[in-house]
């Protein structure tokens, strides 16, 4: 083992930490990958910023841009439109008729577009006839994902794949090459969730404003000279008294108190850190001396500049609800504070308190007991905002982020425009599908189509795509580039061949797709791919074996990580609305990866 293995070794290992334990967001990740390969000669510069030209980035995008146009031109929600007529089917044929919708979408849109969709559907199904969303939100990411393996352009991993290989040994996939094991995979998945669904909990029917328990809110409120507070300790308070109420913090003239005393007596302009409830929040945000926002913040307009009297300060609230919002990855307000949240926000929305996702390191969602500056949000956390009922639909042109609970009416887009851009898109999986143009190609030439017609807008295309995806492709294929020249997928290959060196063919497949799945597990999906598609195809050319089988392993098992929330965004987005713990993805997640595991070694085996 040279040095350059050694260097490139240590620039894998630390990105893969860097991802298990999400010290910096995706984008910023695939950043310090293409400095470090640059910095350290494993790429020449025109290589490392190889990632922003390839052709998979640009497909990768260029699908991310019509799944947008057709999603804001209503294209999947007429798609899925009739799902609400099962609601009267029992649970064990509704979540299969889910599965299957979702599958047959997300094979040819983007997978996250869809189950986002699927999941703001599912909630409002849950919130009018009572069905359990744990039942059914982890059914249609497992579906989205396997969905997205059928086709080429289903998901990003098979372009990734496609583009390593054809690079390294002009081994290219046809459109629909692999759908039927795609498909055989999909029908297995089916069965085995619905048979598991009796150990999915059940979940609770979530209503924001009543029933919903938000038992791990941290917010901050003000004492404001007027408080009845000022002169009592904490034990005389609601502080105290109330059992749903935990004081975290106390900061007075900017000194923090940590598990501040409950004798300490209370000032003006003291600043508490609350852990509480729903039903606390409200009492608390509708007391006229204990206000968890400054009023001046709120942007009221009047004819006329006037002071607010205490009842038209209580009207104004009255009229006034809760929203909670899903952070996406891309989201603008990732990595901010709830203490600066409202400089970043339109006017009149007030960031009331942030739900932590559920990470590998806070498996039961407990709440960090830190002040709201260093609370910080990231992708699958939740946001609970208070806004006037006249302006929420301001919420849904917020970049990469989801309403979860819906409160006024989605504007409907007209049918010529919705029916103009599925005529357009089906002419796309066309052009790509028959071979007349490549799939980069038919995508740009359907988005062109869309811009002439104005059927898309630039603008809602910058807020809307997933510039994280995006960045982290770019930075990852530079890497798969500096594991080729510097050797370390030979030597990997090498290793690998030492241990399966005279063994059956069946192990060795099964043995490479077990490692990737494993790895696909803990690390980004399209991270993955480009680790190990070129170690199979090494392991391949070394063994004299068809690099067909070896490269399907590698596509299908980096899709196949079932077993964490963090292997794919949407088992993260999921994760928390669900009520899932993580013993819900690694038995029941973990199963299905073992069964298509052993059925993917035999179908591939037979292949070779």
């Amino acid at each position: 083992m040279n040095i350059e293995i050694i260097l490139m070794f240590s620039v894998l290992l630390l990105t893969i930490v860097l991802f298990i334990f999400e010290v910096f967001s995706i984008d910023k990740i695939a950043f310090f990958v293409i400095v470090s390969l640059i910095l350290l000669g494993l790429v020449s510069p025109e290589e490392g910023i190889s990632g922003f030209s390839n052709n998979a980035t640009i497909t990768v995008l260029s699908l991310m841009i019509l799944a947008v146009a057709m999603e804001e031109n209503g294209v999947i929600n007429w798609l899925t439109s009739g799902m609400s007529s099962v609601k009267s089917l029992p649970l064990y044929i509704m979540a299969p008729v889910f599965m299957f919708v979702t599958a047959g979408i997300s094979a040819f849109i983007s997978t996250t577009a869809v189950v986002i969709v699927f999941i703001k559907m599912i909630n409002q199904l849950s919130e009018k006839y009572n069905i359990s969303q744990s039942k059914l939100l982890l059914p249609i990411s497992f579906a989205g994902i396997l969905g997205g393996s059928c086709t080429l352009m289903g998901t990003s991993t098979n372009l990734i794949v496609n583009s390593v290989s054809s690079n390294l040994v002009s081994q290219k996939l046809e459109f629909f090459e692999f759908s039927h094991l795609g498909l055989i995979f999909l029908i297995i998945s089916v069965v085995y969730i619905t048979l598991t669904l009796r150990w999915l909990p059940w979940g609770k029917k979530q209503n924001i404003n009543k029933d919903y328990k938000i038992d791990n809110y941290i917010t901050k409120v003000k004492v404001t000279p007027k408080s009845k507070l000022i002169g009592k300790n904490i034990y005389n308070s609601f502080l105290h008294n109330n059992p749903e109420v935990i004081l975290l913090k106390l900061i007075r003239n900017n000194y923090t108190y940590n598990s501040p005393g409950k004798y300490i007596t209370l000032k003006a302009n003291d600043q508490l850190i609350l852990m509480c409830d729903l039903e606390n929040l409200s009492r608390i945000n509708k007391s006229a001396n204990m206000n968890i926002y400054d009023k001046e913040n709120l942007n009221i307009q009047n004819n006329e500049p006037s002071e607010l009297t205490e009842a038209g300060e209580e009207m104004d609230l009255e009229e006034r609800v809760f929203v909670e919002l899903l952070m996406l990855p891309g989201a603008t307000l990732l990595g901010k504070t709830l203490g600066n949240l409202r400089y970043f926000m339109m006017p009149d929305i007030i960031p009331i308190a942030i739900r932590k996702r559920k990470t590998l390191v806070n498996v039961e969602e407990r709440m960090v007991h830190s002040s709201e500056d260093k609370l910080r949000l990231k992708a699958g956390d939740r946001l609970l905002v208070e806004i006037s009922k006249e302006k929420l639909s301001a919420l849904n042109t917020m970049t990469n982020m989801v309403v979860l609970q819906e409160f006024g009416s989605v504007t409907s887009t007209s049918k010529i425009k919705r029916s103009f851009s599925f005529f357009v898109f089906l002419l796309v999986i066309a052009l790509a599908a028959s071979g007349v143009l490549s799939i980069m190609v038919s995508a740009l030439t359907g988005i062109s189509i869309l811009l002439v017609t104005k059927n898309l807008d630039l603008n809602t295309v910058y807020k809307k795509v997933n510039w994280q995806i995006f960045f982290l492709l770019a930075g990852m294929i530079p890497l798969g580039v500096a594991m080729h020249n510097t050797g370390a997928d030979m030597w990997i290959s090498e290793k690998l061949l030492g241990f399966l060196d005279g063994q059956p063919n069946y192990v060795i497949i099964g043995t490479l797709f077990l490692i990737t799945m494993l790895l696909s597990g803990v690390v980004s999906n399209n991270a993955t791919a480009v680790i190990m598609t070129p170690i199979a195809i090494s392991v391949a050319y070394e063994m004299g074996l068809d690099y067909k089988p070896f490269i399907l392993s590698v596509m299908f098992a980096a899709n196949f990580s079932f077993f964490t929330p963090v292997g794919y965004q949407t088992n993260t987005l999921i994760y928390g609305i669900g009520n899932y713990k993580f013993q819900h993805f690694l038995w029941i997640g973990g199963g299905l990866s073992l069964i298509l595991w052993l059925v993917a070694t035999f179908l591939l085996t037979k292949m070779l």
